[in-house]
């Protein structure tokens, strides 16, 4: 028998590190070609990492929650002497080895290590008799839900479930036998604050690595109010018609005048480049995939609809209605997350009025959508009349964007969404 180290690989561009949400597999368990060995999380997305090996897992090198970086040994996997002659360290991943995207993926490559061979006998009994691991894989998505609302560790619920899973049950049990113990306990003082360490979520900790590296890049704002009144009628009417009716949001109109703008100012879809610190470098990227800020139960995640310049407005509208639907379920794939050039943020949505957006760091700007209001306005006649108003909130990044260009992409994003007539004289 041999031992096959395998060791964590990201293609991602900028990613040096990743973090385990779950193992699917134990120490002494065995796996099979192409079975997932654990669920992990970087800024770009949630995926799995499988086996190109069947063979016993020796050891785990980290456990759930732990930040592995690239490049450190992920697991030992035990195979058949002979099983894989042709192993060995790749200078390039294998086109076998990744994952469905095919242009930034997610990886594994592998390095034999010299190790004793043991005696089938041996080798058995490790298999049978080695100790289970209390990972979180051994919890359905539910549990883990039910563990996170109620801020238990797994490792301290004793699983009655098969293989000593831990089922609801047994949560609910060692929720009940806490509180009960915390009722027994004397009550502290009503003046005394009781404090409590919580472990950020997954998507939350690559939000604190992501959001650091975005406030390194000097902001600017810029911020307008637009009157939507002809896009408001325009919808009710589409929305209106027996025979087909049509129900857009506003966002889709938003995000389709974004690109039309871009034509115009492709500055904002670039990319600043510094891979040489010395000799900073402009990425112009011609296609305007832009990212869509969504609030989903696992937190806030930012897909993009892609070659927005090539879509109608109501493919943009279905676009967002699928990528919502995944990310409520956590479905989204890394293509979805990946490859943004501008990002999109409808706070209206939840209720706010303003926002200063922060910007992505692969991107140079991003645009902040607040929630409409209805005040009186003034018509070219003089006369008082209702407006529908959005505040615009931009940030740009200052190191390569000026003033006057946000002001200028701005103002013709404005123009088409205050005549959206306009847009259809620009659609190719």
């Amino acid at each position: 028998m041999s031992v096959i180290q395998l060791l964590t690989q990201i293609l991602y561009a900028g990613i040096t590190e990743v973090q385990i949400i779950q193992w699917y597999v134990e120490e002494g368990a065995h796996i099979e070609e192409w079975k997932p060995l654990c669920q992990y999380q970087s800024d770009k997305a949630v995926d799995d990492i499988t086996s190109r090996y069947e063979g016993v897992v020796k050891k785990l090198h980290f456990q759930a929650d732990d930040t592995v970086p690239t490049g450190m040994a992920l697991c030992d996997i035990e195979v058949e002497d002979g099983k894989y002659p042709d192993d060995h360290t790749p200078t390039e991943p294998k086109s076998e080895q990744l994952q469905p995207d095919p242009v930034a993926a997610d990886t594994l490559s592998v390095q034999p290590t010299a190790s004793t061979p043991l005696p089938p006998s041996q080798v058995n009994e490790t298999a049978v008799e080695a100790p289970r691991s209390k990972y979180a894989s051994l919890a359905t998505p539910a549990v883990r839900g039910l563990l996170k609302t109620y801020n238990v560790d797994i490792l301290e619920v004793k699983g009655t479930g098969k293989d000593g899973r831990v089922l609801k049950e047994d949560v609910n049990r060692f929720i009940a036998m806490r509180e009960a113990a915390a009722q027994a306990r004397s009550v502290a003082p009503a003046s005394q604050q009781t404090e409590t360490t919580v472990n950020l979520t997954p998507i939350q900790s690559q939000m604190f690595k992501t959001m650091t590296r975005s406030l390194t890049i000097p902001h600017f704002l810029y911020a307008d109010e637009l009157k939507i009144n002809d896009i408001t009628a325009l919808r009710k009417k589409l929305a209106s018609d027996p025979k087909d009716p049509k129900k857009v949001t506003f966002l889709p109109f938003v995000i389709k005048a974004v690109s039309l703008a871009l034509n115009e100012y492709p500055l904002l879809n670039a990319k600043v480049d510094l891979s040489i610190p010395e000799k900073p470098k402009l990425i112009m990227r011609p296609k305007h995939n832009i990212g869509v800020a969504l609030d989903t139960p696992q937190g806030l995640i930012v897909p993009n609809i892609k070659d927005v310049a090539n879509r109608t407005i109501m493919e943009i509208a279905a676009e967002i209605r699928r990528l919502s639907a995944l990310g409520k379920e956590g479905k989204l794939t890394p293509t979805d997350l990946s490859g943004g050039t501008i990002t999109v943020s409808n706070i209206g949505n939840i209720g706010g009025t303003y926002v200063g957006p922060v910007i992505v760091p692969t991107e140079v700007a991003i645009l902040g959508v607040g929630k409409s209001k209805t005040v009186p306005v003034f018509d070219d006649a003089g006369q008082v009349t209702k407006g529908e108003l959005v505040n615009f909130s931009w940030s740009a990044d200052h190191r390569v964007v000026d003033g006057a260009t946000m002001a200028r992409m701005a103002n013709k994003v404005r123009e088409f969404i205050e005549s959206p007539e306009l847009m259809l004289l620009n659609l190719k």
